[in-house]
């Protein structure tokens, strides 16, 4: 046992974690060239040489951050799906129902959550400037995107991959993220002092309305 009463293994595992909320913090707000490896030791409170230990270098930490972000939001969609069976054995209705228990969930999980502010703006940066940080975020993406379209495909009896489909999942899910990237216009404009539990039940109700009135058209033009 150490003297941070932490046995090695376990205390590895917390300096990596550190090392990883650390960089995603800076490499979000500053940007990855302009960030120290020192800046991200001090940060996580650790050996600037625990970075090279843990990740091989600040391009090994980025990745890992990367792949972070992908577990993070692979466990909100999990949450959300809740082991529900294939997007063919729903009803119209049940698929209505899915995609707003995710909408609910990408709600709770980036615009509620004060750590989900880091992460929006890695993977901001990653969409203006991508990196091979991006091919591994994309990875995380590209399935979790085709099954909220193979979702939205049942409710309305849209083709889930035709063009139209995939740009109603952007839509729907780029709506949530704004509340997130524009939070202190938001809550200005919304005279909130915080987005807490009420705040967070207005923009839910919100959300889902904006969605049932987008399935309701899609139903109206589908083949």
């Amino acid at each position: 046992m150490s003297a941070s009463g932490l046995l090695p293994s376990a205390r590895a595992e917390a300096t990596r974690a550190a090392l990883v909320r650390s960089g995603l913090d800076l490499f979000g707000a500053k940007g990855f060239e302009a960030t120290s490896t020192r800046e991200i030791a001090a940060g996580a409170g650790a050996n600037i040489a625990a970075i090279a230990y843990h990740f091989g270098g600040k391009d090994g930490l980025r990745a890992a951050c990367a792949d972070f972000i992908a577990a993070t939001i692979g466990d909100v969609f999990a949450r959300a799906q809740d082991a529900s069976p294939d997007a063919d054995s729903l009803s119209p209705d049940e698929a209505r129902d899915h995609l707003a228990r995710i909408g609910e969930a990408l709600i709770d999980g980036i615009v509620v959550r004060p750590e989900a502010g880091p992460i929006v703006r890695f993977v901001l940066r990653e969409m203006f400037e991508p990196s091979a940080a991006f091919e591994r975020l994309y990875r995380a993406i590209r399935p979790i995107h085709g099954r909220a379209c193979a979702i939205w495909g049942r409710a309305t009896g849209a083709e889930p991959e035709s063009e139209a489909s995939r740009l109603a999942v952007f839509s729907l899910i780029g709506q949530i993220i704004y509340f997130r990237i524009a939070r202190p216009a938001v809550l200005r404009r919304m005279e909130w002092a915080d987005i807490g539990p009420a705040e967070a039940a207005a923009i839910k109700r919100r959300v889902v309305a904006n969605l049932d009135a987008a399935i309701a058209l899609a139903r109206k033009t589908a083949p």
